[in-house]
């Protein structure tokens, strides 16, 4: 599924076959989690083909690997570089690019002296798929940030999110929506929240969440449109009362909620601001003009 006996990576300064990389068994990441990652989308715009918002990822995974204190030197114009080889290398246009900061063989519980890294890339649908989604309450919590750097995109942050996901799939949703350390609404397990209630979207702030590229251009498109929007605390409760709801994140761009804890919001998600959204994202990431879309 993501790569076949043809698909070439970047691995360490050499662009080599899927099927011929190599690692270290004993490298710090596979045994503690403990290395950095991004997801980026690339799109055949009419421009040509684009990656969206690279030089913000990229920085992102600066930012993460100097947050846990792993040596990272690339610049983010170097990474751009090497992730447009990799899709001419495999001739993608619209794929889904995964650079990856692993650490190298370290048994202790220390930072790291070494790190490779690896990017590549493959063709790969929205994460939570084209139909609005059914979401619970996940019995499992954000990590507290005083415990982890949450604003980091850190690998072993996600055993969080897989329990959460697998925990929503067991019970027959498609995808949890997680609380903080305090019951307050945080995010799903791999995209940022947003609900509708009386003509404003409200969302969490930062703090509890991870800090999503996709959740701030959702805020710039509010603000480009005139669309009311706030970021606050707020309670599960807060959401059965909501006209509409969606997730964002790059691998989900922008998905519409159905239902939260099989209560269906009670505005169509045709009618509701998050279509609107989702409408100018889709404009934005193929390089189309979204000024027709009236709110």
């Amino acid at each position: 599924m993501y790569y076949t006996d043809h698909t070439v990576l970047y691995l360490d300064g050499k662009f080599v076959k899927a099927k011929d990389a190599t690692t270290d068994l004993f490298n710090q990441t596979m045994h503690y989690g403990y290395g950095t990652f991004e997801g980026i989308r690339a799109y055949q715009t009419i421009n040509g083909v684009k990656i969206f918002k690279s030089h913000e990822h990229y920085e992102r995974l600066k930012r993460s690997c100097a947050l846990v204190g792993i040596p990272f030197n690339y610049t983010a114009e170097e990474l751009t570089q090497i992730s447009y080889q990799v899709l001419e290398k495999n001739n993608l246009k619209d794929a889904y690019i995964r650079p990856l900061v692993y650490c190298h063989p370290n048994m202790t519980l220390s930072a790291p002296t070494g790190v490779s890294l690896m990017i590549t890339a493959w063709e790969w649908g929205k994460y939570l798929g084209d139909q609005l989604v059914k979401v619970c309450i996940s019995s499992y919590q954000r990590p507290n940030p005083k415990s982890v750097k949450v604003e980091a995109k850190v690998t072993g942050h996600y055993v969080n999110s897989i329990l959460a996901t697998t925990e929503a799939k067991q019970r027959g949703f498609d995808e949890a929506l997680m609380l903080d350390m305090n019951g307050f609404v945080a995010e799903g397990p791999g995209a940022n929240f947003f609900f509708e209630k009386d003509g404003v979207l409200y969302t969490p702030p930062v703090g509890n969440i991870l800090p999503g590229i996709t959740r701030q251009t959702v805020l710039e498109i509010c603000k480009e449109m005139d669309m009311p929007v706030e970021e606050k605390h707020f309670r599960p409760e807060e959401l059965f009362e909501a006209d509409s709801a969606f997730f964002c994140g790059t691998a989900a761009e922008v998905i519409g909620i159905e239902s939260i804890e099989g209560q269906v919001f009670s505005k169509p998600w045709k009618n509701s601001m998050g279509a609107v959204v989702q409408e100018a994202y889709k404009c934005i990431v193929l390089d189309k003009s979204y000024s027709y879309v009236i709110v």
